[in-house]
């Protein structure tokens, strides 16, 4: 688990509020869910051999002796809160949520026992076009965010019959190439032999490569299913690859599933991935319900961001204002609040604790802010402030102190708050 550092969080805060913008303006609303779920909820929804339920969840006995766990992962406590809370009761819901899961595995770059995702889900939706949908809106992101380095794979799992005979044709494929797979693989033949596919194992690449192909057990619906999908895509431009070996590895998908891959984060690969559960509602004790959705980690993204020569965020303050003597300490205080009142959006850095008018000007062009306002005893009496650009070589200037939002708007090129505006 990792602190995230003050040198970072812009680029952490930076990125959430696109993602924010960026759902919201899909019609999807924001819904929060606790951090803690019964520990039941997990195992019927991920699966019971899963990586996730067998080895992963941070699992504990409370004071009354119920099995609690810390959420690995977000679905199935939006699930179990549209079910409790009858939000799908001839309802359908379109629904986001972002914050930090845990999961009990090996650290590496881009993976943390605690990390952060942000998860969208589309509950009450049958067709390929809310697929397409969710898919389209991912895309959007790195189009926004600049981020080229990205490859969207997808496959079809069929329904529960045509995955049920996809099964039984792959446990006998498996059963005959026996001694080539590993313990883990063995283990799951009999449970959830899809899972082997998933292997990361190079030793199982071929046996894994020469196994029947999902696409081919396919029913009917799910093959119009996927073909729309793909139309869909095809004519918003968004490109893919099909990868007949794509099954992710959570039990309660069916139909379409993808991902979007990077080569740029070594092993870490998977950005952002997601696909349909369309009986996941019904298993959790809700009535019948399609559903679809995607979650995307945050830690990897922001990693990507940096990777792919993302730009920096803004500074970290617009403005940071000097004060040299007491009465102007003072007045700094007057300075700043009349700033946020009159400028929406300002960010003012004021000095705190004193010092020189050297020590507070190396203050402030720490601070990153793009102009230091410099007031002292003679700017107090003539009513005007210095305004010294810290990010260029222009001159600093003097100006009336009644002057200083509307300059600062123009310079920032920022908006003048509404309630000063309407004054």
């Amino acid at each position: 688990m990792s602190d995230i550092l003050p040198a970072t969080t812009g680029t952490w805060s930076y990125l959430e509020s696109v993602l924010r913008e960026i759902v919201q303006s899909y019609g999807y609303s924001e819904i929060r869910v606790p951090l803690l779920e019964h520990t039941d909820l997990f195992r019927r929804s991920i699966g019971e051999v899963t990586d996730i339920v067998e080895k992963e969840m941070y699992t504990f006995l409370d004071r009354n002796d119920e099995s609690l766990t810390l959420r690995p992962e977000a679905t199935a406590g939006i699930v179990r809160a549209g079910i409790t809370n009858g939000l799908l009761h001839n309802q359908r819901q379109k629904l986001w949520t972002t914050g930090p899961m845990f999961r009990y595995e090996k650290p590496q770059k881009g993976r943390y026992r605690q990390f952060h995702q942000i998860d969208v889900e589309a509950l009450g939706y049958a067709g390929p076009d809310v697929d397409a949908e969710l898919i389209i809106m991912s895309a959007r992101i790195w189009q926004r965010l600049g981020i080229s380095r990205l490859a969207l794979q997808i496959n079809s799992l069929g329904t529960p019959e045509s995955r049920r005979r996809y099964r039984e044709t792959l446990v006998e494929y498996f059963s005959d190439v026996k001694n080539s797979l590993d313990e883990d693989s063995i283990r799951r033949l009999e449970q959830n032999p899809l899972r082997i596919l998933d292997s990361k194992n190079p030793e199982m690449q071929a046996t894994v490569a020469a196994a029947p192909l999902m696409l081919d057990f396919l029913d009917s619906e799910s093959v119009e299913h996927f073909q729309q999908l793909k139309c869909l895509l095809d004519a918003a431009g968004v490109s893919y690859t099909i990868n007949p070996r794509l099954v992710r590895g959570l039990d309660y998908y069916n139909r379409t599933v993808f991902e979007w891959v990077t080569d740029a984060l070594g092993a870490q690969g998977t950005v952002c991935a997601g696909g349909r559960y369309d009986g996941l509602v019904e298993k959790l004790g809700g009535r019948s319900s399609p559903a679809v959705g995607w979650a995307m980690g945050i830690e990897r993204l922001v990693a990507l961001y940096e990777v792919c020569g993302g730009e920096e965020p803004g500074a970290d303050a617009d403005v940071y204002i000097v004060a040299i003597g007491d009465d102007a300490v003072q007045g700094a205080f007057t300075v700043a609040e009349n700033l946020r009142d009159s400028i929406a959006g300002i960010r003012v850095d004021l000095n705190l604790g004193g010092g020189s008018l050297k020590s507070q000007m190396k203050r402030a062009d720490k601070s990153n802010a793009g102009y230091a306002l410099i007031l002292g005893e003679q700017e107090m009496a003539e009513q005007r402030i210095g305004l010294k650009p810290l990010r260029s070589s222009d001159d600093q200037i003097s100006v009336a102190l009644d002057e200083l939002a509307a300059t600062l708007a123009v310079k920032l090129g920022k908006a003048v708050a509404a309630s000063a505006a309407k004054s």
